[in-house]
């Protein structure tokens, strides 16, 4: 991390992980280019889960090349008077893996809906009874995770946290 000053510790990262609004998955594609798509996640320890079809270009690229980058974000504010942006960031690195094992992936949809659609959970069962065999659910090992921040305090000064483990 070039910015070792706004680098946070692995818990803060995970934190991030836990709140974003949605992640954004980079893979890369056949002929090298970069594939990136955003995702709806849900971690058990430091297993990141998504869903999506069952076929396509992020399974696709994940069967070929089985490593997956992360990145989310939480927060995001532009200071007035100031031409930069406050964030709170994490990237979430690590081999990637379809899910085969039925209650694995019965388990990770579980984890995905009741963070994303909690007030659903009475239908869960028929949805997937309904949806799970034409639904992929992956997952990410993170072996590594990192988070970052940017700041400023209430006299508009940034913030300076040093390299925190």
């Amino acid at each position: 991390m070039r910015r070792q000053d706004r680098q946070m510790p692995e818990a803060f990262a995970w934190q991030v992980v836990d709140s974003c609004p949605y992640a954004t998955l980079a893979t890369v594609n056949q002929d090298g280019t970069p594939y990136c798509v955003p995702v709806s996640i849900a971690r058990r320890e430091k297993t990141l889960y998504f869903h999506c079809a069952a076929q396509g270009q992020k399974s696709e690229n994940l069967v070929r090349q089985p490593w997956a980058c992360i990145s989310c974000v939480s927060w995001v504010h532009v200071p007035e008077g100031k031409f930069t942006t406050e964030y709170a960031s994490a990237i979430a690195q690590g081999p990637c893996a379809e899910v085969t094992d039925r209650e694995e992936k019965i388990q990770a949809l579980r984890l995905i809906c009741q963070r994303y659609a909690p007030g659903n959970m009475g239908a869960f069962d028929e949805a997937i009874a309904r949806s799970l065999d034409r639904t992929a659910v992956w997952k990410v090992e993170a072996e590594q995770v990192t988070g970052k921040r940017k700041q400023y305090d209430s006299q508009g000064k940034e913030m300076k946290f040093g390299r925190m483990e």
